[in-house]
């Protein structure tokens, strides 16, 4: 605000100063006599001289000997008190160590001395499935106990082309041994090895026990990326369909309720649950092979309500279609056509629903 009004407070002093004298002239615009001479004479900056070096300071020559001592091959990567101490130990006094910091610092080279590791991005997981039992995917949540940081532990494994719930369990905690069972014992029911099983990387997912087994059976193993949830968008999703369940309880009272609660979610989810990325048939018909006979059924349906009411449709209506491809992360249209199952290359899931998909 001072500099804004100081052009008009300059001009009604110019104005008022041969009349009135400077001392009234001040006065009356409320400005300091001070302040009108310190602008008419204003004080030329002081040069500051140059700080003198200290006696006890390096020469130049002396510290480009300590920087070459700094990235001597057996000192590049060690702290100046490592490079000090061993100095010393030999008999050796170059400087202090804050001196050696201080060369480093200005020679450009204070940041971390040593080999950082480097880790390369993660692949992207892309799978592909045209029928049931090609790519399983499956995950853990928690569900809450009775008691206050009580939690029970559900494993779900999920078809990714049906949707189908293929084995599932609660335990009372998270273990890679009840988990490479659960595995075993959903394959050999199903009686159909798959090509690829699908986790995350939690630790029962990346276990030695269900590494081995998956070895073993020739089934190829996929993990999504650190922090990438919608790499593992089938069993998310069916999460939330279950935790979104209007029955679904506030905590469960024991691990025999939880599992009996579980078992009558999923009974319904496999065989009345019609989902919508699967063009709204159960899971269990599109799993076990009667969703077209299903949709033809259907279509019958539809054709008749048509020809007693086609006033009533902007169109000839027809149901709604089942996915033939069913991907994690699609690669882009111009990529080369992949094999079914494990795909190394990258892209957006679609083909059919997309990973965050609603059920």
């Amino acid at each position: 605000m001072t500099h804004a009004v100081d052009p008009v407070l300059d001009e009604a002093f110019a104005g008022l100063q041969p009349g009135l004298g400077t001392t009234a002239a001040c006065r009356l615009i409320g400005r300091s006599r001070a302040t009108h001479y310190r602008k008419l004479n204003p004080r030329k900056p002081a040069q500051r001289k140059p700080r003198p070096s200290p006696p006890s300071a390096l020469s130049a020559d002396e510290r480009a000997a300590v920087l070459d001592l700094l990235n001597r091959p057996e000192y590049v990567d060690l702290p100046p008190a490592q490079v000090w101490a061993r100095e010393l130990d030999c008999g050796n006094y170059w400087c202090s160590e804050r001196t050696m910091y201080r060369i480093l610092r200005d020679a450009g080279q204070s940041g971390e001395r040593r080999r950082q590791a480097t880790h390369p991005a993660k692949t992207v997981p892309q799978l592909l499935a045209t029928a049931p039992c090609q790519v399983l995917t499956w995950d853990i949540t928690r569900l809450r106990g009775p008691n206050k940081g009580e939690w029970y532990h559900l494993y779900a494994i999920i078809d990714i082309y049906s949707r189908y719930i293929c084995g599932w369990t609660v335990e009372a905690a998270e273990d890679s041994r009840r988990a490479e069972e659960l595995i075993r014992e959903t394959i050999e029911r199903n009686g159909v090895v798959p090509e690829t099983v699908h986790a995350d990387r939690g630790t029962s997912m990346t276990s030695k026990a269900v590494s081995q087994l998956l070895i073993d059976l020739g089934v190829v193993r996929s993990h999504s990326r650190p922090k990438v949830s919608n790499d593992n968008p089938y069993s998310e999703s069916q999460f939330k369909t279950l935790k979104y369940s209007g029955d679904f309880p506030e905590f469960f009272n024991s691990l025999a309720h939880a599992r009996e609660w579980c078992e009558g979610f999923f009974s319904y989810y496999n065989h009345e649950h019609r989902h919508s990325g699967i063009g709204l048939h159960t899971p269990a018909s599109v799993h076990f092979g009667t969703a077209d006979l299903v949709r033809e059924q259907r279509a019958a349906t539809l054709a008749d309500a048509y020809s007693r009411h086609p006033e009533r449709f902007a169109r000839r209506p027809k149901p709604p279609e089942i996915p033939q491809k069913v991907w994690i992360n699609e690669p882009r249209r111009e990529a080369e056509p992949v094999q079914q199952g494990h795909v190394p290359c990258g892209g957006v899931a679609a083909g059919g629903p997309p990973p965050q998909e609603e059920d």
